[in-house]
C-alpha cells in the first residue's frame, strides 16, 4: 500500500487546528485557575470584613463597659443583650438594623430582639450574621446561608476557674459572646421556611 502525500494546505489546516485546540485548552485551564483564585479571595475578603466588624464591636463594648463601671448608678448586667451596633457612630453598609421576620440577606448583619414573652425589656437580643460563603469568623466556621449569632454578656472575674459565675465573682466588663442559633436562644420561627 502506497501512502499518499498530504497536501501542504491539509497539513497547514491540521497544524492550525491543533494549535487552536492547545490554545483553547490552555485558556480553559487558566480560566479555571483564575476562578478558583477569585473565589478564595472573595471568601478571604468576607472573612476579614466580618472579623473586622466583630473586632470593632468588641472594642466598643470595652469602652462602654468602662463607662458603665465609672457610673455609680449603672450596672453591667443592665447592658446584657444590647445592640452593639448602636454603640458606634458609623453608618454600616452591611448592617440591616432590626431583623425582620427572616434572616438578614447574605453578607449582612441584623439585630434580633427577644420576643415579648421572653423579656419585658426592649433592645435585648442577639446579633446575627448571614455569610455569603463558607467562612471562619473568630474561630467559628459557617457555611453560606448558615447564620451565626452573638450576644452581649458580662465578663466576670472567674476566681475558681470553673467558667460559671458565682455570687462573689464581680463583673469586669462587657463582651460579645457567640451563641447557638437555635429555637431556644433566638426566635427563629420563620428561619425554617
Amino acid at each position: 500500500m502506497a501512502r499518499q502525500p498530504l497536501s501542504d494546505s491539509a497539513s497547514i489546516k491540521n497544524s492550525r487546528w491543533l494549535r487552536n485546540l492547545v490554545a483553547l485548552a490552555i485558556l480553559f485551564f487558566l480560566w479555571w485557575f483564575l476562578l478558583g483564585v477569585l473565589e478564595r479571595e472573595v471568601q478571604r475578603a468576607e472573612e476579614q470584613a466580618a472579623n473586622m466588624v466583630i473586632g470593632q464591636l468588641r472594642s466598643a463594648l470595652v469602652i462602654k463597659g468602662a463607662e458603665v463601671m465609672l457610673d455609680w448608678h449603672d450596672s453591667l448586667e443592665e447592658h446584657e443583650g444590647i445592640n452593639p451596633f448602636e454603640l458606634i457612630d458609623h453608618q454600616w453598609g452591611s448592617y440591616a438594623g432590626q431583623c425582620a421576620e427572616d434572616l438578614p440577606e447574605a453578607g449582612n448583619w441584623c439585630f434580633r430582639e427577644r420576643t415579648r414573652q421572653e423579656t419585658v425589656e426592649q433592645g435585648r437580643g442577639w446579633l446575627i450574621y448571614n455569610p455569603r460563603q463558607p467562612i471562619t469568623i473568630q474561630d467559628r466556621q459557617a457555611n453560606a446561608g448558615e447564620p451565626l449569632a452573638w450576644r452581649v454578656t458580662t465578663e466576670f472575674a472567674d476566681r475558681n476557674g470553673n467558667g460559671q459565675r458565682e455570687q462573689d465573682e464581680r463583673s469586669t466588663g462587657l463582651r460579645l459572646m457567640p451563641v447557638s442559633l437555635t429555637e431556644d436562644s433566638v426566635d427563629m420561627q420563620n428561619a425554617a421556611r
